[in-house]
C-alpha cells in the first residue's frame, strides 16, 4: 500500500464510512496520513487535589470519602461522589451512570481524570475518567492520545483504528528532503515523522515529529512562491497606463484627508501600476486602517486609462456591500466610470446580462465573489485584479483571468497583524506595503477582560447599547454542544440570550454550517438594523461593515488565538459611536490571563502579534491555532515564526545551489513541490 492507494482499500472503511471521510478531504491514504490530530490527550502524573486548576484537564488520586448518592431523575440521574486527600476534598459528579454506587465504595483508592469547574465557591470535576486500582493508570502515564478534527458520523476510534492500519501497512516513502538539509537543520526522517505525529510515544518524539513536518510545509510552500514570482518578475505590463488628475481631484474632495501611511501605499501602487512590469503587491495593515480606499482607487487608476479593475470579496454580502459604497462614491464624486456586481446567488438572466456588460467593457469596475474568477466571466480588458489573503492566485488563474492571456496586476489586501519579518518569507511571490497608522477620526476601542460571573452585567450593558439604538455581536466558539468540549454553543446560546433580552430585542444566530444564502441574508437584516444582537461564530471574522455595532462580546475568549480576537475585534468601532469589546474567559488560568491581558492594553495588531509571540513557542504543545491564514496543515505562521525562519533560510540556501532543483538529490523535493503547486493555485515554473 502507498500514499496513492484508496482509503476504501482499509479494512472496516465501507461505501458510507468513505463518504464520511471525503467529507473531511479525505480520499486516498496519503490525504488521511496529512490529516494531523487538532490535539492529544495527554496522561500526566496526577495531582493533589489542592493542585487543581480551573479548567484543566487532570489526573488527580484520593480515596472515596462518606456514601456515593444517586439523584436526578430516571432521564437524567446524577451520581455524586467526593474524592479526598490530605489537601482537600473534591466533588464528583456521572451523568447517566447510577451503577457506579456499587463499585465506589468509601475508602476506595482511585485515581479520577477529568476538568475542574468552578461551581457555587468550590471546584467540581464532572464525568471523569475512574482508574481502579490505581496502577491501571501508570499504563496510560505520559502517553499522548491523537484528538482528531470530526465529522457527525465519523468518531475519533474510526479515524485512529484506519490510521494505525495505514502506518502499518504502508511502503515506506523515500523522503523528498535532501539528506543535507536534513543533517543540517536536525529534522526527523519523513516515516519517522508520520507514525511520531499521529502516535508519539512521549512529548520528545512527538516534538521532532511536528518541527520536521512544520518545517517540510513553510518549505514547499515558501519554494513553490519563489519560483512562481521569478515567473511574474519577467512578466512585462502590457497595460499602458498614467496617472489621472480626476484622481487627485477625488481625494481633494473627500471629507477626509489620507493618512501619510495611505499615501506612501497608494505612491506605490500607482508607480508600479504606470510602470514596466505587472504588478504584485500586498497591502499589509490592522483593521481600520483604510486598505479598501487604496483599492479603490487602484479600480479607479485602472478605470480611467481605459481598462477594467475586478475586486474579489469573501462573502456575498461584503461583494454587495462594496459595490454599493463604490457606486455611492462614484455618484457623489462625479466619477465617469460605471461598476458591476457579479456573485454566484444572481438569477440565470442578472448574471447573463452581467457577463454581457463586462464583456462589452461596458462596466469598468467589478466587484463579486468567486463567480469573478468563473469561465463563464469574460473580461474586455482586465488589467487589475484585487483580492484578499484568502484568495490567492496561481500563475493560471492569473492568467485565465485575463482572458486574452495578458496578466493582471494583483493586489492582496491583508489584515492580520504578521510581522515584518515574517511576511516578507510568507508573501514572498508579492512586494508588501504596510499601512500602520489608524485614520486620526478613530475613537479607540474600549476593552475588558471578565470571567463568566460578569455575564449578567454584560448582558444589561448590551441592552442599554440597543436602547440606545445600537448593534451588538456575541462571538461563540461552537455550533452545537459536544459532550468533549465544554464551550458556549450559539444556537443554545442565542436561545437563552433571547429569553434574557425580551421579545422587542431581536436576536439572531449564525454559523459556518449555514448555506451560503441563508448566512447572507442573515448578515444583510443585522447590516439594516433588523437584528439587534448576532450570536455568531468566527465566520463573522470576514463580515461586513457594520458602523451602528458598537459591542463585541467573545464568549470562551481564552479558546481562540490572539490574532483571530483582534481581527474579531475589528468588526466594531467603525462609526462614530463609542465602541466596546468584552473578552469573557471560562478559564482562570495565570497563562490565560496573561494573554487575554495583552488584548486588554492595545488595540494595535503589529504588537498583539509580536507579544502573542513571546508568550508562545514550539513549547506549546496544544497552541491555538492563530488563524486559517494560507491554510497550512500542520504549521502556524505565529506559533511556528522560528520553523518559518529557518525554513525561509533553508529556501535561500537551496535556490542558490541550484535554481532550477535540477541536481538528482532535489528531484523528489521537485516533483513534490510541482505537485503541491498545483493542488494549491501556485504553479511553480518546473
Amino acid at each position: 500500500m502507498n500514499e496513492q492507494s484508496k482509503i476504501r482499500e482499509l479494512k472496516g472503511i465501507g461505501e458510507k464510512t468513505e463518504v464520511l471521510f471525503q467529507k473531511m478531504g479525505i480520499s486516498t491514504v496519503g490525504d488521511l496520513l496529512r490529516f494531523y490530530p487538532r490535539g492529544y490527550d495527554v496522561y500526566e502524573a496526577p495531582v493533589s487535589i489542592g493542585e487543581l486548576e480551573e479548567g484543566k484537564t487532570a489526573a488527580v488520586s484520593g480515596v472515596i470519602y462518606g456514601r456515593v448518592q444517586v439523584g436526578g431523575n430516571r432521564g437524567m440521574q446524577v451520581t455524586t461522589a467526593y474524592l479526598k486527600d490530605i489537601t482537600g476534598t473534591l466533588k464528583v459528579v456521572w451523568y447517566r451512570m447510577p451503577f457506579l454506587r456499587n463499585s465506589l465504595a468509601a475508602g476506595k483508592a482511585v485515581i479520577l481524570r477529568g476538568k475542574a469547574v468552578a461551581k457555587k465557591g468550590q471546584f467540581v470535576m464532572e464525568h471523569p475518567e475512574i482508574y481502579s486500582p490505581p496502577e491501571n493508570y501508570e499504563q496510560k502515564l505520559d502517553t499522548l492520545q491523537p484528538v482528531y478534527p470530526l465529522t457527525a458520523g465519523l468518531t475519533n476510534n474510526m479515524v485512529v483504528k484506519a490510521m494505525r492500519q495505514s502506518l502499518e501497512c504502508l511502503d515506506l516513502e523515500k523522503d523528498f528532503l535532501p539528506s543535507d538539509i536534513r543533517r543540517e537543520y536536525h529534522l526527523a526522517e519523513y516515516n519517522y515523522a508520520l507514525h511520531g505525529i499521529h502516535f508519539p510515544l512521549d512529548k520528545e518524539e512527538f516534538f521532532h515529529a511536528r518541527e520536521r513536518l512544520v518545517f517540510e510545509e513553510f518549505l514547499t510552500f515558501i519554494l513553490a512562491l519563489r519560483q512562481s514570482r521569478e515567473k511574474n518578475e519577467r512578466t512585462e505590463n502590457h497595460f499602458s497606463m498614467k496617472p489621472r488628475q480626476k484622481i487627485d481631484e477625488f481625494l481633494g474632495l473627500l471629507p477626509y484627508e489620507l493618512t501619510n501611511a495611505q499615501k506612501k501605499v497608494w505612491r506605490e501602487i500607482g508607480e508600479e501600476m504606470c510602470g514596466d512590469y505587472v504588478m504584485s503587491r500586498l497591502i499589509q495593515g490592522d483593521v481600520g486602517s483604510g486598505k479598501t480606499i487604496i483599492a479603490v482607487l487602484a479600480l479607479m487608476l485602472a478605470g480611467l486609462n481605459g481598462y477594467q479593475g475586478a475586486m474579489m470579496a469573501p462573502t456575498e454580502v461584503l461583494a454587495k456591500q462594496h459595490y454599493d459604497s463604490v457606486t455611492e462614491l462614484f455618484a457623489t464624486y462625479g466619477i465617469p466610470l460605471k461598476a458591476e456586481l457579479l456573485t454566484g446567488s444572481m438569477t440565470a438572466k442578472e448574471k447573463r446580462l452581467a457577463y454581457e456588460r463586462i464583456a462589452s467593457g461596458e462596466v469598468s469596475i467589478i466587484l463579486g465573489t468567486h463567480a469573478l474568477i468563473q469561465e463563464k466571466a469574460v473580461y474586455q480588458n482586465l488589467a487589475l485584479v484585487v483580492t484578499d489573503e484568502q484568495h490567492r492566485f496561481g500563475v493560471r488563474q492569473r492568467e485565465a483571468l485575463a482572458g486574452k492571456g495578458r496578466t493582471p496586476h494583483i493586489l492582496v489586501m491583508s489584515a492580520t497583524p504578521i510581522p515584518r519579518t515574517l511576511a516578507i518569507i510568507l508573501y514572498g511571490d508579492l512586494d508588501i506595503s504596510v499601512i500602520n497608522e489608524l485614520p486620526a477620526n478613530r475613537l479607540p476601542i474600549k476593552n475588558c477582560v471578565v470571567d463568566t460571573g460578569y455575564r449578567q452585567t454584560a448582558y444589561r450593558f448590551m441592552e442599554k447599547q440597543v436602547r440606545e439604538g445600537r448593534q451588538c455581536y456575541v462571538i461563540c466558539p461552537m455550533v452545537e454542544e459536544s459532550e468533549a468540549v465544554e464551550a458556549e454553543n450559539v444556537i443554545d446560546y442565542a436561545r437563552n440570550l433571547q429569553e434574557e433580552m425580551g421579545k422587542d430585542i431581536c436576536v439572531a444566530v449564525l454559523h459556518g454550517r449555514m448555506k451560503q444564502a441563508q448566512k447572507d441574508e442573515i448578515m444583510e437584516q443585522f447590516s439594516r438594523g433588523q437584528t439587534h444582537i448576532l450570536v455568531s461564530t468566527t465566520v463573522i471574522e470576514v463580515g461586513i461593515n457594520v458602523p451602528n455595532a458598537t459591542v463585541m462580546m467573545v464568549e470562551n475568549a481564552e479558546r481562540f488565538g490572539l490574532a483571530q480576537l483582534h481581527q474579531l475585534r475589528g468588526r466594531v468601532g467603525r462609526g462614530t459611536h463609542q465602541s466596546y469589546c468584552i473578552f469573557m474567559s471560562g478559564s482562570r488560568t495565570k497563562e490565560t490571563k496573561k494573554r487575554l491581558e495583552i488584548l486588554n492594553k492595545s488595540n494595535d495588531g503589529f504588537y498583539i502579534a509580536s507579544e502573542d509571540l513571546k508568550l508562545r513557542g514550539p513549547g506549546d504543545l496544544f497552541g491555538i491555532r492563530q488563524s486559517g491564514l494560507m491554510d497550512f496543515k500542520i504549521g502556524d505562521v505565529f506559533q511556528d515564526a522560528d520553523i518559518l525562519k529557518i525554513a525561509g533560510s533553508a529556501a535561500e540556501k537551496i535556490l542558490k545551489e541550484d535554481p532550477q532543483l535540477s541536481m538528482d538529490k532535489h528531484e523528489k523535493l521537485r516533483d513534490h513541490i510541482k505537485e503541491y503547486a498545483a493542488s494549491s493555485g501556485l504553479e511553480a515554473t518546473l
